[in-house]
């Protein structure tokens, strides 16, 4: 097998996890033309699978049930591993890159050169879509890419606007790419499927797990230059991106609310930490060293 088929049957057999799936692509970079001498004992002690997930792995690897799920996301589905040219340069920078990453829609956008990253509360408001609409339309102007999370509230509402702006948009999300969640944003998702781009490193089939969410916000932190933040509750997904965009050494930047309103707590709080916060588009833009607002 190849690079990128050995790859995807790594990322599909079960037990290996996303951090030992790492440190394997970690030591192919490191052992380059040491592929086809790998045996599956020598792959769990590389990847440090714990010992009682060693055997799951160990036996599953080659098993048919992987070979059968490899075949089908071969012929199903399109995706990017972690060596191939078109992986988007800042995520590989990030922590813990996904080593495969299933996609649909135009691979393009991600050679932009400003992505956005915009998160937020999943409760929909008035305040975030005042915000949203004031800022979308100069931010799709000086043609920054907006990235976020097709979830309810915010999420949705970014990509809409940054459709409806005659901008582009990509949606990195928590299931396997024909499935939905919500059921909300199946049309939007649908929609950027076939004309945006729509990420995903879960296989096909794959439904949406609590954990799934969190590890997605490292995709979402991890894809751009920085983190704009709406509207946050005082613990939520969006600081766990916006922690995790820190992380990176992205700028993080956030909507200042009202001082009762449970909605801005998180984004105060942001803001009171350092955070830069956002009054205007041309507070974003100026992160961004060649945008100048038109």
């Amino acid at each position: 097998m190849n690079l990128n088929q050995f790859l995807l049957r790594l990322h599909l057999t079960p037990g290996i996890g996303l951090k030992g799936e790492y440190l394997v692509a970690q030591w192919l970079t490191n052992h380059p033309g040491q592929l086809r001498n790998l045996l599956p004992s020598e792959i769990s002690e590389i990847a440090s699978v714990l010992p009682q997930h060693r055997q799951k792995f160990e036996q599953g690897f080659m098993s048919d049930k992987v070979s059968q799920a490899l075949a089908r996301h071969e012929k199903e589905s399109q995706y990017l591993t972690f060596f191939d040219a078109q992986y988007p340069a800042l995520l590989k920078e990030s922590w813990l890159p996904p080593v495969v990453l299933f996609y649909q829609g135009n691979l393009e956008l991600l050679n932009a050169q400003r992505l956005l990253s915009v998160v937020g509360s999943r409760k929909r408001s008035a305040y975030s879509e005042t915000v949203l609409n004031r800022l979308m339309p100069t931010l799709i102007e000086n043609q920054l890419v907006v990235v976020s999370g097709l979830a309810a509230g915010v999420d949705s509402l970014s990509h809409r606007l940054a459709l409806r702006n005659h901008g582009h948009t990509i949606g990195v999300i928590g299931t396997g790419l024909n499935l939905s969640y919500p059921a909300s944003s199946q049309k939007l998702q649908q929609y950027m499927a076939q004309h945006e781009l729509v990420l995903s490193e879960y296989p096909l089939d794959a439904v949406g797990k609590k954990y799934h969410f969190i590890e997605r916000n490292r995709l979402i932190a991890g894809l751009s230059q920085a983190t704009l933040v709406v509207q946050a509750q005082e613990k939520s997904g969006s600081l766990i991106t916006t922690s995790l965009a820190l992380q990176n050494n992205r700028d993080v930047m956030a909507i200042p609310g009202r001082i009762d309103d449970p909605l801005s707590c998180g984004c105060n709080q942001l803001i009171q930490a350092g955070a830069k916060a956002v009054l205007t588009a041309q507070d974003i833009l100026d992160e961004y060293p060649s945008s100048k607002t038109k």
